[in-house]
């Protein structure tokens, strides 16, 4: 892990020991932005953040960053402020002032990126990196000074503006109360059996929704495990039997979508725990990816991590209100008390209830931001997993990911099939409501709405 922590770290380094005065062509590099959100996917995947959680620490760290981007280029992209509940303004610029916005939105992101969740200093090195990057390459003193002034100034902004969304009043609310008695509902699953995972997340301010239940699945299949022919029980034997006969390409398919950010390993009497990206962590990357392969320029690549991000936040609100809404129970669990108490799902059943699913949720509101960027039936070649051993996939669009994302939670036995389907169609809506409302390349047609 700390290898690849502090790889991007070790990269900027070296480049600041060999080039001197080319400061602007330094930070024009939109792979520098990049490498700055996988410095803080490693951070996330370090602390053990929940994909929900980490989701809004992605969206909060990318929202600031564009707002620079934004203050910047008023000729390209719109503030976001005045579209997104809560953010009533920002910062703006005084005349005169010299600022290296490719900088400053590189300070930003990383600032809202350790404080809105991680311990103080988590980004702290990272942070210092970039800014003997820019003295090391000729930033001029009182560019350098000012640059990173702007970007405190609206780093605290947007803390502020993040510290109003009860994230910090769902920290003290109960544990979830679990229903035993009820086969229906969802309890706790092996090996770890630990408690709900945030089950008040309904109660965060949407970014771009009216409100937590603006998009409401239908019912899930009514519980029925007495009669072979109800739906319910055929969705049972359905993801049993696929399980229990996967292909190796199948495998690989729910390996490669697994993005478990702790998987508790047994093996006799010892347990160790083994990271990778999150959901969220996972589509940060793609975001990366497309972007290089787009050739975009560094504004349009903050834009497109931004885009993607609040589709994400705002899916995984949507998703989380209807788990605890029907709060059902996993595959893993009817399956052991009905059919086979020996039956094991190929991934690790993460804890919370199983409809809808959170992966095939988030994977199609990021397709739907991604397509709304570069375009549909944009090929590329995904290499996130490569990192954690796992070989890479290619798709012809972001939206046949995203399709693909459901079966790898059908086969590995953590989601009925139908779930899947629904949350990506409930998904799209999400991701669809963020493309219409915002506007945040000027010749986008959003409707900026106000809050």
């Amino acid at each position: 892990m700390k290898k690849i922590f502090f790889f991007c770290l070790l990269t900027i380094q070296l480049t600041a020991c060999h080039h001197k005065n080319d400061y602007q062509a330094v930070f024009k590099d939109p792979q520098l932005y990049t490498n700055t959100v996988h410095e803080l996917n490693g951070v996330v995947m370090g602390n053990n953040f929940s994909p929900i959680v980490a989701s809004r620490n992605y969206t909060y760290a990318n929202i600031a960053a564009y707002e620079v981007i934004a203050a910047g280029h008023p000729d390209q992209f719109t503030s976001l402020a005045g579209q997104l509940k809560g953010l009533t303004s920002v910062p703006k610029l005084r005349k005169g002032e010299q600022i290296n916005f490719e900088f400053a939105s590189l300070l930003a992101f990383c600032t809202l990126g350790e404080t809105v969740t991680f311990p103080k200093g988590s980004m702290d090195k990272y942070i210092d990196s970039l800014k003997s990057l820019a003295k090391d390459h000729g930033m001029p003193a009182e560019e350098y000074r000012q640059s990173v002034a702007f970007a405190d100034t609206l780093s605290k902004a947007i803390v502020a503006w993040a510290g109003q969304d009860q994230y910090l009043q769902t920290r003290g609310m109960p544990e979830y109360a679990v229903d035993m008695d009820d086969p229906s509902r969802w309890i706790p699953t092996p090996p770890a059996y630990a408690q709900a995972m945030e089950p008040h997340w309904d109660m965060m301010r949407c970014l771009v929704m009216d409100s937590c239940r603006q998009f409401i699945p239908p019912k899930p299949y009514k519980f029925d495990m007495t009669n072979k022919n109800s739906d319910y029980y055929k969705q049972v034997m359905l993801i049993k039997n696929a399980v229990d006969s996967l292909t190796p390409e199948q495998k690989h398919i729910a390996d490669f979508w697994d993005d478990n950010p702790f998987k508790l390993n047994v093996v006799g009497h010892v347990m160790y725990g083994t990271k990778k990206f999150s959901p969220p962590g996972h589509w940060q990357s793609i975001v990366g990816i497309a972007a290089k392969k787009a050739g975009a320029d560094f504004p349009t690549t903050v834009y497109a991590y931004a885009k993607t991000s609040i589709a994400m936040y705002d899916a995984f609100i949507q998703c989380w209100e209807a788990k605890y809404r029907y709060n059902t129970v996993r595959p893993e669990t009817v399956i052991n008390k009905f059919v086979n108490q020996d039956w094991h799902p190929y991934l690790q059943t993460p804890p919370f209830p199983e409809y809808t699913c959170g992966h095939s949720t988030c994977s199609s509101a990021a397709a739907e931001a991604l397509t709304s960027v570069f375009g549909d039936n944009f090929a590329y070649t995904d290499t996130t997993e490569l990192e954690f051993g796992i070989k890479s996939r290619s798709y012809a669009s972001f939206r046949a990911a995203a399709e693909e994302n459901n079966w790898a939670r059908f086969y590995g036995g953590i989601h009925f099939h139908q779930s899947c389907i629904v949350s990506t169609e409930y998904g799209r809506k999400v991701g669809d409501l963020v493309i219409k409302k915002l506007r945040m390349k000027k010749e986008e047609p959003g409707m900026a709405a106000q809050f």
